[in-house]
């Protein structure tokens, strides 16, 4: 009678398998509980509407259709589609410029230059937003006393037609650091050997960065660029407290998020609010997907 054994190397291999199952363990048991089992509650409660005769009732994709004619939530859309279209590429031109400029090492004092284009990214949301209400205060803010002294005219950077830029303002202020110290930190990882190379052939510091840092710049680039769609989607921190000083201007639905957060909470429409919550990720992945397409293309 023979006795089957496992070598030791089969052994081993096995060790490290549970070993490597037992450090992922706790990720995955967050990833399920934080992220999964709420994906399928809300799907599962989209599928459904209340009524106020027959109570809940099964009501299939009715909640998705409803969302796709819903003017509201599409004004909604477009608006953060302009927001997106005219702020991304401000702020990621800036973080570019700021990377390339610090990664230049001709700027003097550049840790404490780095430290304050960061910081304001270290500010919460909620308190940069509440700070800019104050600045942009039409009777308060220092922006219309400033002007009151020089006699000019104080811009109203609350009312309908400046809004928009007035939160894009400050959504700049908050991640053009972020977004600095990505590109900074790719900078950093281009083999100086390239830079040489240039050199060697007469290429100066613009020329440089031109032709070598910024191709190199392109993943990264990308990177900053999908987490922007992703943020631009989902903005509610700063309309929802510009809202209080704006009434007329940001309604319940300036936003999609916006929207979202008062079908649930405000007219407790849970239902419908998941099914415009899944449509809006669903909006996000197919632009997201769309921009990591166009620029795959355009590597070719």
């Amino acid at each position: 009678m023979s006795v089957m054994t496992v070598p030791p190397s089969r052994r081993a291999s096995a060790r490290r398998d549970r070993a490597g199952y037992l450090f992922v363990a706790p990720f995955l048991i967050m990833f399920v509980a934080m992220l999964v089992a709420p994906l399928a509650y809300a799907g599962y409660l989209s599928l459904f509407r209340e009524q106020l005769i027959g109570g809940v009732r099964f009501a299939g994709l009715d909640n998705y259709i409803q969302a796709l004619s819903d003017e509201r939530l599409l004004d909604g859309v477009l608006r953060v589609s302009r927001f997106f279209l005219v702020q991304v590429p401000i702020m990621l031109v800036l973080a570019l410029l700021f990377a390339l400029a610090l990664d230049s090492g001709a700027m003097l004092l550049s840790r404490v230059i780095r430290l304050g284009i960061f910081v304001p990214y270290a500010v919460p949301g909620v308190i940069a937003a509440l700070m800019w209400s104050y600045l942009y205060g039409p009777q308060f803010g220092p922006i219309t006393q400033l002007a009151e002294a020089l006699g000019l005219p104080a811009p109203n950077l609350l009312s309908s037609d400046l809004m928009l830029g007035s939160v894009a303002n400050i959504v700049t202020w908050e991640f053009t650091g972020y977004n600095m110290i990505i590109l900074y930190a790719a900078l950093r990882a281009i083999p100086t050997e390239l830079y040489e190379a240039a050199a060697v052939d007469g290429a100066g510091a613009w020329r440089i960065a031109w032709s070598v840092k910024i191709p190199a710049l392109r993943p990264a680039l990308l990177m900053a660029l999908i987490f922007s769609v992703i943020g631009s989607f989902q903005l509610f921190n700063e309309p929802a407290l510009l809202q209080r000083l704006a009434p007329n201007v940001i309604d319940s639905a300036y936003t999609p998020n916006l929207y979202t957060y008062s079908l649930a909470f405000v007219s407790q429409d849970i239902n419908y609010a998941a099914a415009v919550s899944f449509l809006l990720g669903l909006v996000i992945v197919v632009v997201s997907y769309t921009v990591q397409l166009a620029v795959a293309r355009r590597r070719r």
